[in-house]
C-alpha cells in the first residue's frame, strides 16, 4: 500500500493505493474507491523534465547506488533486461535508445520511500528499449530497459 498526498488548484487529495494486479490498480482518492487501469507503452526519447522545488522544510535526499536486479537474457537475441531492484517512482532517465552503456552506469533514478536510487545497467550494450517513462510507478522486478 502506498499513500500519497497532492494539492491540485488549490484542493488537497489523499491518495491511497491499495493493491495493483497487472496494469489494474485499486486506488482510494479521499476515501472513494476506484479501479485505475494503466497503460504502458515503450519510451524512445526522454525529454528533459523539471521537477517541482522541495519545500524548504523537507529533508534532503540522499542517494544511493542500488545495483539492478540480474539480469533475464533471451538466448536468442543476446539482450538484458535491466529490472526494478524495489518499487517506486521513475524520476530520472538517464540513457536514450541507441545508446551504449557500461556494466554499472546509472541509466535511471528510481524513488523509493523519499529516497532517489541509482538504477545501473548490468551488462555492457546499447541500450535498445526504454520500457518507462517520467513519473511511472513501478513494482519490484519490472522490466526498465532493454541492454543488447
Amino acid at each position: 500500500m502506498k499513500e500519497f498526498k497532492y494539492k491540485v488548484n488549490g484542493n488537497e487529495y489523499k491518495v491511497v493505493v491499495n493493491d495493483s494486479e497487472g496494469s489494474v490498480l485499486d486506488v482510494e482518492v479521499n476515501g472513494t474507491l476506484y479501479k485505475v487501469e494503466t497503460e504502458k507503452a515503450p519510451v524512445t526519447k526522454a525529454a528533459p523534465v523539471k521537477r517541482p522545488a522541495r519545500a524548504a522544510s523537507a529533508a534532503p535526499v540522499q542517494s544511493a547506488a542500488i545495483p539492478a536486479a540480474p539480469k533475464a537474457t533471451s538466448a536468442a537475441a543476446g539482450k538484458a533486461a535491466v529490472k526494478s531492484p524495489l518499487p517506486g517512482t521513475i524520476v530520472g532517465i538517464r540513457c536514450k535508445v541507441g545508446d551504449t552503456v557500461k556494466k554499472g552506469q546509472t541509466i535511471l533514478i528510481l524513488e523509493a520511500m523519499k529516497m532517489e536510487n541509482n538504477v545501473l545497467a548490468n551488462a555492457d550494450g546499447s541500450v535498445t528499449e526504454i520500457l518507462v517513462q517520467m513519473g511511472q510507478s513501478v513494482q519490484e522486478g519490472d522490466n526498465l530497459v532493454v541492454i543488447g
